[in-house]
């Protein structure tokens, strides 16, 4: 009996120890690395430009892993991609590597997820995430048309900007797109340029030119419109024509914004000043505006350089001496031609030149840089004094600017299509950093300044420099991104496509050089009538130019 049940406790043991078996322990194993057809990416990060069609992701894992014990609830690609893959047969056993069957859309953003725990038959301890946005549509997005015609047609649209958007009272450029009031001295500056252009290319008539230029002179000749010792301010009321400080401090005169409107006046004058009666009229008020400009006003009693601001209420205390190399230039070039107040080739020299100190002479990107900052600068630095300023012959003791202007703007292509900070779109045809609206703010973008916001303004205006390299942009501009930033006027400001931003503005002081830069590609006009002035020609004799 004893030895029955004895005998009945063991195999009671021996069913117990059958019905409860020891847990498999599964070995816990982590992601060595992820790869996105070919190009290693880290978790939490984003790879871009992945071909609609062909999407392989290959995971290395720490140790081997069963392929047969995929558990698919745990990777996920969003956007009902889910578990739509195929596994490929590789030779390692510590490889994971699929590919999405499905077609993906243009453009579009995708996440893929791999949860941590058991799957593959081993424990892994962390999950994994990254994201990858597919290319662009390269399809035209409208009708494929010559590359002259197209340039015609870019600088219609945006000389609408500055024709049908002006302000209606005064004439002169609203600031940007819903800026309602606020008008813009240097951005009118740079749209009035464009008249000459409209009337030549027939998008206006002589007449009408004419008479959008009488709008705007009379309303600066009335008594209500500020002026500073004959200079303007940065933004004005377009209704009243009082000063809308631009600052706390910057309530009156803007020598840069002056400068940039009058370079706009004296090309128009030129346009005009063998015109009819009424023509010569308007290029005799033209003559007066241009001469009561007080440069040397702007020496703050008599220093060797200019000053950038002077306010009624707050006099020098902005204390901003104009100092190259930017795009200042054209302010010493009329402050030196001017036939009232002209300031000295002394005041050049240690002011705007600094005794030398402009110069550069580093290379880059196998381009040596005459003057300014390391890699060039915003590109608007060649572009601004440049709208009449012919840099084609022109050289002084620093440089020569047609040199300089060249090597920047190569500098700037040559930095997008090596693209260091690996930004989605850079390349030969998607270049160009200037000053422009960015997702929330705004900034002077360059190659010391790269924040991933390309502005179309920068390499058309650059077309005189750049030719090949600028029409390139214009086509990926216009017919790859067209869905996105070509609207009423022209190409919109500016685009990020790592966040797929598109700006919605349009800024006067980027449309108008576009307009400008193309005809002096296509045929010099602006430059040729800037040039013709006698003022401006002596100016540039006095400072040491020659052109």
């Amino acid at each position: 009996m004893k030895l029955n049940s004895a005998l009945l406790l063991v195999l009671i043991s021996l069913v117990a120890c059958k019905q409860d078996p020891e847990p498999l322990q599964l070995t816990s194993v982590y992601i060595e690395s992820v790869s996105i057809n070919g190009s290693a990416i880290y978790n939490g990060g984003t790879i871009y430009n992945v071909p609609v069609d062909s999407v392989v992701i290959s995971i290395d894992f720490s140790s081997p892993i069963d392929k047969n014990k995929i558990d698919p609830t745990k990777i996920y690609i969003s956007n009902n991609i889910d578990t739509s893959f195929a596994i490929h047969a590789d030779a390692t056993l510590k490889q994971l590597t699929f590919r999405i069957r499905k077609r993906l859309n243009y453009y579009t953003p995708y996440t893929f997820y791999l949860n941590n725990g058991e799957n593959f038959g081993i424990k892994l301890i962390d999950s994994y995430q990254c994201s990858f946005v597919t290319s662009l549509d390269p399809t035209p997005k409208f009708p494929v048309i010559s590359d002259d015609s197209l340039l015609t047609l870019v600088q219609r649209e945006t000389f609408d900007y500055f024709w049908n958007y002006a302000h209606p009272v005064s004439g002169l450029a609203r600031e940007r797109l819903n800026s309602g009031d606020i008008v813009t001295f240097g951005g009118t500056g740079f749209g009035i340029m464009g008249i000459p252009v409209a009337i030549e290319r027939g998008f206006i008539t002589r007449a009408q030119g004419l008479e959008r230029m009488n709008k705007i002179i009379s309303f600066l000749n009335l008594p209500a419109t500020d002026k500073f010792h004959g200079a303007f301010p940065h933004w004005m009321n377009g209704t009243t024509g009082k000063v809308i400080p631009f600052g706390t401090q910057d309530d009156g005169a803007d020598l840069v914004e002056t400068a940039f409107f009058i370079q706009g006046l004296l090309t128009v004058q030129s346009y005009f000043k063998n015109g009819n009666t009424a023509e010569k009229a308007m290029c005799s008020s033209i003559e007066t505006i241009w001469e009561n400009v007080e440069w040397t006003w702007f020496q703050q009693n008599g220093q060797q350089k200019l000053f950038w601001h002077w306010s009624p209420n707050y006099a020098w205390v902005m204390n901003m001496p104009v100092t190259g190399w930017n795009e200042g230039l054209i302010i010493y070039v009329l402050a030196a031609s001017s036939p009232t107040y002209p300031i000295t080739k002394q005041v050049y020299d240690s002011g705007w030149a600094r005794n030398g100190a402009i110069k550069n002479g580093k290379t880059f990107y196998g381009i040596t840089l005459p003057l300014g900052q390391d890699n060039g600068g915003p590109m608007f630095f060649a572009h601004y004094s440049f709208l009449g300023l012919n840099p084609t012959h022109l050289s002084d003791t620093y440089a020569n600017y047609w040199t300089q202007n060249t090597a920047h703007a190569r500098i700037n292509y040559s930095y997008c299509v090596a693209n260091p900070r690996k930004n989605f779109g850079y390349g030969n045809n998607c270049w160009g950093l200037t000053a422009s609206d960015i997702q929330n703010s705004y900034t002077a973008s360059s190659p010391t300044n790269d924040v991933g916001v390309i502005a179309p303004t920068a390499a058309l205006s650059s077309f005189p420099y750049t030719p090949v390299e600028s029409m390139q942009a214009l086509h990926f501009f216009y017919y790859t991104l067209g869905d996105k930033i070509w609207g009423d006027y022209g190409f919109k400001d500016a685009f990020n496509l790592n966040t797929r931003w598109f700006a919605s503005s349009y800024l006067a002081i980027d449309q108008g050089p576009i307009v400008v830069m193309i005809e002096n590609y296509r045929t010099g006009l602006l430059w040729n009538l800037f040039m013709q002035n006698a003022n401006v020609q002596a100016g540039l004799t006095k400072l040491g130019f020659s052109y």
